[in-house]
């Protein structure tokens, strides 16, 4: 189980007028409780930085690394299955029980979002709405109770705002927000845990391929599948990751970028890449494969093909063959770690395939009109876009 921290010490200015604190168990830092957005907004001020200062990080330099920042958020489920108030901590270390449900079961999902920095210094971040309800249904598909969506988009806020000194400036990288939630409590049997955590991290990132924006070059997978029908591919279990990384590690070692995957039952349909969703354009046509179970459901997915329809593209969710990769004019990849990626070239069964790549792109047309909404240099006529 998670334990109470041992002390607790004053973490800014404003909270001294505060007689009391509630603990969560975090190894051995400390913790506070956090109320909503509008409250945390008037004594979130660590006492050593001023309000637009920023932490000590080579911006140009970011990769897509583990760079802690100064809190993170914990919110534990009552013996119910209950979120209530969750609160914020110093980055830390947690202690589990060796039976916890996720270190024996595999009993955890996972998100991503990002904050970005506005020139006026607000903050903003892209549709977290979605990804609350992503986690609630891939917890439905594990058996874990899961925060509200209210809970879940408030804790990232709470978590942003908290650690705005580490969001990077305007067009150097952004900060990449981990939600987890995981099955905490003790169990033997294979059965539910009897409590769940719910946590959220960060750190600033930049690009997430180390060939930062150039084009990406694939290789098809036809030995390794990374889901199957039936399976928990189509939610983000911590469970769909670790397999696939013999493949990818075989892959980079022979120079490619990443792994891009067949399905498992006629291993002639595209799937995703390791770590994103892959669309094909061929003329006024984009294609991507239908999100039916065994492909996740992504936010920039999703996003993307919204948009590519209101530029007048076709857009068709629906089976991809691989032979049809020798016909595309263009194939990109989304996900909110990459972004919209171009893809340079793409290697199955020992033949290498070419596609268009640079500015004048429909690739690169969407990743500009994205990032623009994200960022807040596009007017977010959508309501995706939520400011801090």
């Amino acid at each position: 189980m998670i334990r109470t921290a041992s002390s607790i010490r004053t973490l800014v200015k404003s909270l001294r007028a505060i007689s009391s604190f509630s603990q969560i168990g975090v190894g051995a830092r400390n913790s506070y409780n956090s109320g909503a957005v509008s409250s945390l907004q008037q004594v979130i001020r660590p006492s050593t930085y001023g309000e637009d200062e920023y932490a000590d990080v080579d911006w140009d330099n970011l990769g897509f690394g583990i760079t802690p920042a100064d809190y993170m958020y914990i919110n534990q489920s009552t013996k119910d299955g209950e979120f209530h108030q969750g609160q914020l901590s110093r980055y830390g270390a947690l202690e589990l029980s060796p039976a916890a449900g996720v270190l024996n079961y595999g009993q955890g999902l996972y998100e991503g979002t990002k904050a970005y920095r506005k020139e006026d210094g607000r903050l903003l971040v892209f549709r977290p709405d979605q990804n609350a309800l992503r986690m609630k249904m891939g917890a439905d598909r594990i058996c874990m109770p899961c925060p509200s969506v209210d809970q879940f988009v408030d804790a990232v806020k709470q978590v942003a705002l908290a650690n705005k000194r580490w969001t990077p400036p305007p067009g150097k990288g952004t900060l990449y927000i981990r939600p987890l939630l995981m099955g905490s409590g003790p169990i033997m049997g294979l059965a539910p845990a009897p409590e769940y955590t719910f946590l959220i991290y960060c750190s600033p990132v930049g690009n997430y391929f180390k060939e930062g924006f150039a084009p990406l070059n694939l290789y098809v997978e036809d030995e390794f599948h990374r889901a199957t029908r039936g399976g928990a591919g189509g939610v983000k279990s911590i469970t769909n990751y670790a397999p696939v990384l013999k493949a990818i590690a075989r892959a980079k070692g022979n120079g490619y970028s990443d792994v891009l995957y067949l399905d498992s039952v006629h291993k002639r349909y595209l799937e995703e890449v390791s770590s994103c969703n892959i669309f094909v354009l061929k003329g006024g046509v984009i294609s991507t494969p239908a999100a039916i179970g065994t492909i996740l459901q992504g936010v920039t997915r999703k996003s993307i093909i919204e948009i590519a329809s209101d530029q007048g593209y076709q857009v068709e969710e629906r089976a991809v063959a691989v032979d049809e990769l020798a016909e595309a004019d263009e194939v990109f990849c989304t996900g909110t770690a990459v972004g919209v990626a171009s893809v340079g070239s793409i290697t199955y069964q020992g033949k290498r395939l070419e596609y268009k790549v640079g500015a004048e792109t429909v690739a690169q047309q969407l990743y500009s009109t994205l990032e623009g909404i994200k960022s807040g240099a596009i007017e977010d006529k959508k309501g995706w876009v939520v400011e801090i």
